[in-house]
């Protein structure tokens, strides 16, 4: 023990911790450009089997020959694209092994819970965020989705440790609860979970808006909303993205309640008062009333699943702004938790 009482940091374990960090994003951003290479595939996969069709014969001769009594059709070659989709996702497990060995080698370098300032918060969300999207997109025709999942999650663990690091080092006396370990956890938890919910509805918009009909789908278009459409194309259907959003907010919204809640429990230890209003529990209000109202709006007849979306993505925004702008730039109780 040191002086002050606590116990003194393994500097060894704390740069392992930092170098598995690093090779997380790498690894990272290796699947997310193999999954969207798959996504190309997918467009030519397409294209290859319809030239298929016309090659042997066009119209409606190949259905027919296909359909003939004893006719056994033969297997169908991957595409490239395919191949890579189905490797991009063991990648994306190596790559969550190493994240969650980069949080508990810095939990044991510094003897705590591993989530005690914004660097250490924001690994632990992504790691959520990343499970969450391996278990919801686990199915074949929907992994390439988490390549859109990966773009955030590598964004915000560039961010935290570009800007937001923080030596391992004991929490400041204020933290030193075991409410720590209980009340942080779950809201990173359920952050990273209302974090895929939030892409998900994010491609049903982008699906409603720039999806082309299927007679149109080979038709060539140029720039950028071109680009965007060929993207679209490849995703599932909106109908499966507005219900991968429902079911994360199903599970994250009341992990996120009972987080609020084990806060305020911890706020009258610490403060005396369950509830004061200080910036970061008033957004945090406001995002659980954001999300209250998303699920109204999904059980609630006459309401359209695009307005319930983006009700989704404003609670989203919100949980960003709680967790920048309220730690980084709005002073309260709240503030030490920043940098």
């Amino acid at each position: 023990m040191n002086q002050n009482g606590t116990a003194p940091i393994d500097e060894t374990l704390a740069r392992y911790s930092d170098l598995l960090f690093g090779t997380t994003i790498t690894v990272y951003v290796l699947a997310m450009v193999l999954f969207l290479a798959a996504l190309a595939g997918a467009r030519s996969r397409k294209l290859a089997e319809s030239a298929q069709l016309v090659a042997a014969g066009g119209g409606s001769a190949p259905v027919a020959a296909d359909r003939a009594p004893g006719k056994i059709a033969g297997p169908t070659r991957r595409t490239f694209g395919e191949r890579l989709g189905n490797m991009a996702y063991p990648v994306v497990v190596v790559g969550l092994v190493a994240h969650i060995a980069s949080i508990v080698l810095r939990g044991i370098a510094t003897d705590r819970a591993p989530w005690g300032n914004m660097y250490e918060f924001i690994s632990m969300t992504c790691a959520a965020g990343v499970i969450a999207g391996l278990i919801v997109l686990r199915k074949p025709e929907h992994r390439p989705l988490l390549s859109f999942v990966l773009i955030p999650v590598t964004l915000l663990m560039f961010i935290a440790g570009r800007w937001l690091y923080t030596q391992a080092a004991p929490v400041v006396p204020a933290l030193k609860s075991y409410w720590l370990a209980i009340h942080v956890s779950i809201i990173s938890v359920s952050s990273g979970v209302l974090l895929v919910s939030g892409v998900a509805s994010m491609l049903y918009l982008a699906k409603l808006r720039w999806a082309r009909p299927a007679d149109e789908e080979q038709t060539g278009t140029g720039g950028f909303a071109g680009a965007l459409r060929r993207v679209v194309d490849h995703i599932p259907d909106a109908a499966t993205l507005d219900r991968l959003a429902y079911k994360c907010v199903v599970f994250g919204f009341p992990l996120f309640g009972l987080g609020v809640i084990c806060g305020a429990i911890w706020a009258e230890a610490a403060w005396g008062r369950f509830w004061g209003w200080d910036p970061k529990e008033t957004v945090s209000f406001i995002a659980w009333v954001i999300y209250a109202a998303y699920l109204h709006a999904r059980a609630t007849a006459g309401w359209r699943n695009t307005a319930a979306a983006w009700v989704n993505v404003a609670g989203f925004v919100a949980m960003l702004f709680n967790l920048f702008i309220i730690n980084l730039v709005v002073s309260g109780l709240h503030s030490y938790a920043g940098l």
